[in-house]
């Protein structure tokens, strides 16, 4: 391997001894709280010093303690793959030069790759830095655009999924990818089509992280299978990360009707409804079920479907106050949508028999926004309006004894 092609990371700054600025060996603590290495400090007070070198304060002792935490920390790192200094723009610039030569073989090219992402993985510094490499977002498209491997694909969009944390990447990325020059959508079609669960998801997060404007979205869900994909990762019943990478994505692009409208005719409805039916579902997985709905509620397919779903409503009523107040809300807003503004009778029935009208009241009674307030209001009342009807026809059974 060669030397000048590997990347590698800065030692983290509190590892290093103030004094010597090497990795502590044995760090202590003097009264101050400064942490040092014990024999460069000791040197430090065996010249007649008597004050902390980092405060300059005077030390009314100058006895230390072993810092314990601190040197577990540093075995525990130092005992990881060894990290060295970080790379130099050349040095970047002719790694890239050999991820773009097309003659060298696959699996060289991808180990490359492979260093990229494993050194942009370790700190946000490093993203930082491949992220101002002139032509590193372009070179690692490039890659994604032509790969015709699966294993060069994985590569490629590991690393795109590192590094569109920064915002700089980010835009880079959703302008090389959505500029109409080369179809860079293909290769998400088929990483979410014939990926592992890995690629799949990275593929996921990195549509939603450039999905962030109208023109990006239409773009991203007018790409023939793309939204089918998308809604086939979102129905992962045991792949919990996949689940929520696709309905995260989908959130991500779903702003208009059309695409509502598709998704509710793909059956997101039924997925989102079985997501919520689980009892061992991750509770972050729910949110973004929830707020899935919510979104396709704003559209009358959407709300036909919930309201047509028994399970889905039910499922809806017992997450109220069960999850987050965001996936709380949400319900709420899905059961206005569909029991009072579409008024279908059949969902307002399930809603009530599992009392709905009590979890309603309870969310009324918490901390919740404005908004959810009055949309509660008015499912208290439409809720109530129909209990008295069924009141009035209930035969009971009991028999009342009078007190002695």
């Amino acid at each position: 391997m060669v030397r000048e092609n590997k990347l590698f990371v800065t030692v983290p700054s509190f590892f290093r001894c103030p004094i010597s600025m090497d990795v502590m060996k044995s760090p202590v603590s003097l009264c101050t709280g400064v942490t040092y290495d014990r024999s460069s400090i000791q040197a430090w007070l065996d010249t007649g010093h008597n004050t902390c070198p980092a405060t300059m304060q005077v030390l009314p002792s100058t006895d230390f303690v072993p810092n314990l935490t601190l040197r577990r920390l540093i075995e525990t790192w130092s005992q990881s793959p060894p990290p060295l200094v970080s790379p130099s723009s050349a040095s970047m610039k002719k790694m890239l030069d050999s991820i773009k030569d097309v003659g060298r073989a696959t699996g060289n090219r991808s180990e490359s790759l492979s260093r990229i992402a494993d050194f942009a993985s370790r700190s946000e510094e490093n993203r930082e830095f491949l992220s101002s490499v002139e032509g590193f977002i372009a070179t690692v498209v490039g890659v994604l655009r032509n790969a015709s491997e699966i294993e060069m694909l994985e590569s490629a969009m590991t690393v795109l999924d590192l590094v569109a944390s920064e915002t700089r990447a980010r835009e880079q990325l959703h302008r090389l990818i959505l500029d109409g020059s080369g179809d860079c959508l293909s290769p998400f079609v088929s990483a979410l089509q014939r990926g592992s669960s890995n690629l799949r998801v990275r593929s996921a997060r990195v549509l939603e992280s450039i999905a962030f404007d109208s023109e990006s979205r239409r773009l991203i869900t007018e790409k023939q299978g793309l939204l089918y994909q998308m809604y086939r990762l979102a129905s992962s019943e045991t792949d919990m990360p996949a689940a929520k990478a696709g309905l995260s994505c989908l959130i991500a692009v779903s702003a208009s009707r059309p695409v509502k409208k598709e998704l509710v005719r793909l059956g997101i409805v039924r997925t989102a409804g079985q997501i919520l039916s689980r009892s061992e579902a991750d509770g972050q997985v729910i949110d973004k079920a929830m707020k899935m709905l919510e979104m396709v509620s704003t559209c009358a397919e959407g709300r036909a479907a919930i309201g047509g779903d028994k399970r889905c409503v039910v499922a809806i009523v017992r997450r109220l106050m069960k999850g987050s107040r965001e996936a709380t809300e949400n319900g709420v807003a899905v059961l206005w949508s569909v029991c009072y503004l579409s008024r279908d009778g059949e969902a307002r029935e399930t809603a009530m028999k599992i009392n709905g009208l009590a979890k309603v009241l309870l969310v009324m009674q918490s901390d919740c926004s404005g908004m959810a307030r009055k949309m509660g209001g008015d499912l208290v009342k439409l809720f109530r309006v129909n209990s008295k009807s069924c009141l009035a026809s209930y035969q009971t059974k009991t028999t009342h004894i009078m007190p002695y």
